[in-house]
C-alpha cells in the first residue's frame, strides 16, 4: 500500500505534466481529508487550479477540511459562482463554522450570494451564543411522520438521506415539528414493510435545548453513548442535531481551552501555528503581570521575617525547595479533580469527600517527604556539602515539608470545586493560581515553626 507521500509525490508530477485527466482520477481517490492536506503543499495559483479540477459533489467536503488560511485564500480568488456552490453544498454547520472564522468582509460576500433559505438559516446558527448546543449543531437531520409505514421511511430516507449529516437515525415529529420519538436505521430495517412507525419508535427521547452549553450535550453523547443528539427550542420543535463528530471537535477545542486557563493563558480562537507573535503575547501577558503582582505577598512575607532569618541565614536556602514540593503538591491534587469535575466524576456535593481523601494522601505523601529530606539534610548537606544545618532547623524543614504538603492538596481539591460551585471555570484554579496561594501559605508556616523551636 502506498504511503501518503508517495500519492502526493504522483499528484504533483500529474499537474506539472498537465495530465489533468489523470490527475482528477487520483485525487478523487483520496478522502477528503487527505485531499485538503495535499492542497495546502500547492502554491496558491496552483492550489486554487487544482481545486477547481474536483468534482462538485467532492468540492465543499474537501473545502471544510481545509485550515482557515487556505480557505480565505481560496474565497479571494474564486467566482461569485464557485463561492456559491460551495457554500450551497456545504453542511450548515460546516459553514457556520468557517464564517466565524473569515474576516467579516469575506462573511459578507459570502451571505449575500447564498440563497435566501440558506441565508436565514446561516443567520439563524450564528444568532446563537458562542459554546452553545445551537452553535455546533447541524439542521441536516432526517424527519419522518409518525403515521408512515416503514417501508415509506425507507424510501424517504433513499430520498432524502443522501444530503443529510446522518441517515443511522431519524426523527419523528409532527405537523409543528415537536419531536416526538426517535427511530433508528437498524430498526427500520428488521422491522416488518407494513409496520407503522408510531408502532417501532422510541419516545423515550434524550435531547437537549439550543441555549444548552456544548459540554453538557458532549457529556450525554458521551454518557449514553450516542451517534447524535437532537436539539429543540423552547417549544420543543426539532430545530437541529449535534452529531458524534461534532462532539470530538468540542472535546477538542473544551480540552484545548482547559490546558491553556491551567498554563496561564488567556484562551485563544486561533491556533500556534496561526497566531502571530502579538496574539500570542496578549494571550500569556495578563496572567503574568497578575501573578507576578501577586508574589508581592511572598516577598512581603520574607521580609517581615528578614531580621529572623539573618538570625538563622541557614533557613533562607530551604525556601525554594519548601514553595517548589508545596507548589507542586497543589498541582497534583487540582489537576486531578479538575479532570474529575470535567468528566462529571466529582459533583459539588463531593467537596467533603475530596478533601477528607486529599488530607490522607497528603499525610502519606508529606510523612515520606519529610523523613527523605531529614535524611538527605543529614547526609547531604552535612556530610557532603559541610553546612552545618543543626539538629533543630533539620526538624523545622521536615515539618514544614508535612504541613505544606497536606495545606497544599486541601488548597489544590478545594479552589476548583469552589469556582464550579460559584459558576467560574475549575480549569482558571490550577497550577498557576494555586502555587502562589501556596507559596504564601507555606512560608507562613515555615516561619511559624521556625519561631517555635529555634527562636
Amino acid at each position: 500500500m502506498e504511503n501518503r507521500d508517495e500519492i502526493f509525490e504522483r499528484l504533483n508530477s500529474l499537474l506539472l505534466e498537465k495530465k489533468y485527466a489523470d490527475f482528477m482520477h487520483e485525487i478523487d481517490e483520496l478522502n477528503d481529508i487527505d485531499a485538503a492536506e495535499y492542497l495546502a503543499t500547492l502554491p496558491d495559483e496552483l492550489m486554487l487550479s487544482a481545486f477547481r479540477m474536483l468534482k462538485k459533489d467532492a468540492a465543499a467536503g474537501i473545502f471544510s477540511f481545509m485550515d482557515i488560511e487556505m480557505q480565505e485564500s481560496l474565497v479571494n480568488r474564486m467566482s461569485d459562482s464557485e463561492i456559491t456552490m460551495i457554500i450551497e453544498d456545504l453542511f450548515v454547520d460546516d459553514a457556520v463554522d468557517i464564517l466565524e472564522e473569515l474576516p467579516a468582509i469575506m462573511v459578507k460576500r459570502i451571505l449575500k450570494l447564498s440563497r435566501p433559505e440558506t441565508r436565514n438559516i446561516i443567520n439563524k446558527f450564528l444568532s446563537y451564543p458562542e459554546d452553545s448546543a445551537g452553535s455546533v449543531m447541524t439542521a441536516e437531520f432526517l424527519d419522518l411522520h409518525k403515521s408512515m409505514t416503514v417501508s415509506e421511511a425507507i424510501e424517504n430516507i433513499r430520498r432524502k438521506g443522501v444530503d443529510k449529516e446522518t441517515v443511522y437515525v431519524a426523527y419523528v415529529t409532527n405537523a409543528s415539528r415537536v419531536l416526538e420519538g426517535i427511530v433508528s436505521l437498524k430498526d427500520l430495517i428488521f422491522a416488518s414493510p407494513d409496520a407503522i412507525i408510531a408502532d417501532i419508535m422510541d419516545t423515550d427521547i434524550l435531547c437537549a435545548n439550543t441555549l444548552d452549553h456544548q459540554e453538557d450535550v458532549v457529556a450525554m453523547i458521551r454518557k449514553y453513548d450516542m451517534l447524535a443528539l437532537p436539539i429543540v427550542d423552547k417549544e420543543n420543535r426539532l430545530v437541529g442535531i449535534v452529531t458524534v463528530d461534532d462532539a470530538i471537535d468540542v472535546i477538542e477545542e473544551e480540552a484545548t481551552e482547559d490546558i491553556e486557563k491551567m498554563a496561564a493563558i488567556v484562551p485563544s480562537d486561533k491556533s500556534y501555528m496561526r497566531a502571530g507573535v502579538f496574539e500570542i503575547w496578549k494571550t500569556r501577558i495578563p496572567w503574568l503581570l497578575l501573578l507576578m503582582l501577586s508574589a508581592t505577598f511572598t516577598g512581603q512575607i520574607i521580609a517581615s521575617f528578614e531580621s529572623k532569618l539573618a538570625a538563622i541565614p541557614v533557613l533562607i536556602a530551604f525556601i525554594p525547595m519548601l514553595m517548589g514540593t508545596g507548589g507542586n503538591s497543589g498541582g497534583q491534587s487540582s489537576v486531578t479533580v479538575i479532570r474529575g469535575l470535567a468528566v462529571g466524576e466529582i459533583e459539588n456535593r463531593d467537596v467533603w469527600k475530596v478533601i477528607w481523601k486529599e488530607t490522607r494522601v497528603a499525610l502519606l505523601c508529606g510523612a515520606v517527604l519529610s523523613v527523605c529530606n531529614f535524611i538527605k539534610i543529614i547526609l547531604v548537606d552535612n556530610l557532603l556539602f559541610g553546612n552545618g544545618v543543626s539538629l533543630e532547623a533539620n526538624l523545622v524543614v521536615s515539618l514544614t515539608l508535612i504541613a505544606t504538603v497536606i495545606v497544599a492538596k486541601i488548597v489544590g481539591c478545594a479552589l476548583p470545586v469552589a469556582a464550579k460551585k460559584l459558576g467560574l471555570d475549575p480549569a482558571v484554579m490550577a497550577s498557576p493560581f494555586i502555587t502562589t496561594v501556596v507559596d504564601a501559605v507555606s512560608l507562613l508556616i515555615y516561619f511559624a515553626i521556625a519561631s517555635i523551636i529555634l527562636l
